[in-house]
């Protein structure tokens, strides 16, 4: 029961860091650009150039964040990268040059991508296979959550006509960074294993593991499907997506704006009205039903843009388009992130969450270099590329679920097979079912 407890203490926390961190780079990355062109004057390039840097960092240090998770824990990694992000927050406000601009920016973007595996190492180590699902649902929400009221509260801080409040912004990004330290600190992890508790001599145990999760084909298979869904979702937000409503559809900004608020409210509206729903079916047909909502997403886009509607109701496909990537983003937060966690083998969660988001970060920095340009000058093959992307989704989920445990793939169906044992329910029993 202490145990229990203690982790359910833990638990709190943690969902408390992942709101802070995400209110974090919500109250200051929207405004990253207008921030070093206009009010440093540093230009256009060295704007663009500090956006890659953020997706380089993520992609150099995910590697080496996966391996200090699995040998030291996620915790020490997570703080590590607070203070690094908190630094890196600290001095872009300071900065005055391009070159302490992208120093600074690489500082910060190296820390906050590596405190989205190991905030998920920690749910894993805090969670039970039945209360999995939950946990990460509960950490999206909260992210969208904090995302949403930073960008809200930043947007009211900045003047363009001073650079105090650009400073002052970024003062207060380092502090909620250090605040987290501080909170982070407090929390008692539960024991779990680590490749460096082996003996001396035992073999190399960081790079078995990059060994272990490429011949694992269940994993494999899940990282293409991921790189599909952030490069066909996720990537399109911000880029391909915003531009051809722009030129296709004939959108104006502010419907841009009511488009994002509408996946945002979808998801906070459904995420937990699903929550049941998903957790009782297979996971691999939940992502493929996942891909047959974004494709009819991009028809509607299709719709909007080229199908002759009027003003109204082309708004109206446009808007509808983003409410419906916001389901299907409900849908994946219970069913994904526990996935990666139940292919994991002992010890290794970290290694797999850093993996995981590794693919994710290049889905990322390559769906906006596609999708824009594309979207831009060729509407017809831009939402017809993408809405095949999503059909694949659905194949490729289908196929995953041929290399799943029936535990891994349908949990709900083994632990009801415990308890009509008459077992208590156990991760190590449900894996047993």
């Amino acid at each position: 029961m202490n145990v229990t407890r203690a982790m359910d203490t833990a638990m709190r926390r943690i969902h408390v860091g992942n709101a802070l961190s995400a209110f974090g780079l919500g109250f200051t990355v929207p405004y990253l650009y207008v921030y070093v062109a206009q009010v440093r004057g540093l230009g256009a390039t060295t704007a663009g150039l500090v956006l890659a840097v953020f997706a380089v960092a993520a992609l150099i240090v995910l590697p080496f964040a996966g391996r200090a998770i699995v040998r030291h824990g996620p915790l020490p990694v997570l703080l590590a990268a607070l203070v690094t992000a908190a630094l890196g927050a600290l001095s872009l406000g300071l900065a005055a040059d391009a070159g302490a601009v992208l120093l600074s920016a690489a500082a910060l973007g190296a820390g906050q991508a590596v405190m989205q595996p190991a905030l998920a190492t920690m749910i894993v180590d805090c969670s039970t296979l039945e209360t999995r699902s939950r946990a990460f649902a509960m950490q999206f929400f909260l992210q969208n959550l904090g995302l949403g009221v930073g960008g809200l509260i930043g947007g009211h801080f900045v003047d363009t006509s001073r650079v105090s409040s650009f400073t002052l912004l970024f003062a207060i990004e380092a502090a909620v960074f250090l605040l987290l330290v501080v909170l982070m600190s407090t929390i008692r992890m539960p024991r779990s294993p680590r490749t460096g508790d082996a003996p001396a001599g035992a073999g190399q145990p960081a790079r078995g593991g990059w060994r272990q999760l490429l011949r694992n084909r269940a994993m494999v298979q899940l990282c293409v499907l991921g790189f599909v869904l952030f490069f066909a979702c996720y990537g399109q937000f911000e880029s391909g997506l915003s531009a051809y409503g722009v030129e296709a559809a004939g959108v104006s900004t502010s419907t841009l704006g009511t488009a994002l608020a509408a996946n945002t409210f979808m998801i906070v509206a459904a995420q937990f009205a699903v929550l049941k729903f998903v957790e009782r079916r297979r996971r691999s047909r939940v992502i493929a039903a996942v891909g047959l909502i974004w494709a009819l997403a991009w028809a509607a886009a299709a719709y909007a843009g080229l199908g002759h509607a009027g003003h109204v109701v082309a708004t109206v496909a446009f808007v509808s388009t983003y409410a419906l990537f916001g389901l299907g983003e409900a849908m994946l937060s219970p069913t994904v992130a526990p996935l990666v966690a139940d292919l994991a083998p002992d010890g290794l969660a970290g290694q797999y969450n850093s993996a995981f988001a590794l693919v994710k970060q290049l889905a990322l920095a390559l769906g906006p270099a596609v999708g824009g340009p594309l979207a831009a000058s060729l509407p017809g093959p831009y939402v017809v590329t993408f809405l095949a992307f999503s059909l694949s989704i659905s194949v490729l989920a289908l196929r995953l679920g041929r290399w799943l445990t029936p535990v891994q793939d349908h949990p709900w169906a083994a632990r009801s097979r415990v308890v009509a044992r008459g077992g208590p329910v156990t991760g190590a029993q449900a894996t047993k079912a």
